[in-house]
């Protein structure tokens, strides 16, 4: 399974949303070991993609709701 396939079945819009700041703050102040900076940058990267899928998915149906009014 895919990362971005785990992303879709395990967690809600906002936990994910929850999850990237936590990995946010962890690169801004922490110094983790580079392999695990990377790990964690990565992960981040996968979710930042998710999430702005998924908000551009939203959007698409609130202006096709709007269309239907």
């Amino acid at each position: 399974m895919s990362e971005t396939a785990d992303l879709e079945a395990s967690q809600t819009f906002e936990e994910r949303l929850k999850e990237l700041e936590s990995i946010v703050d962890l690169l801004e102040n922490d110094m983790p070991p580079l392999e695990d900076a990377l790990s964690a940058y990565e992960r981040g990267m996968a979710i930042a993609r998710h999430c702005m899928d998924r908000l551009e998915k939203a959007e698409l149906r609130i202006k096709s709701l709007k269309l239907e009014d």
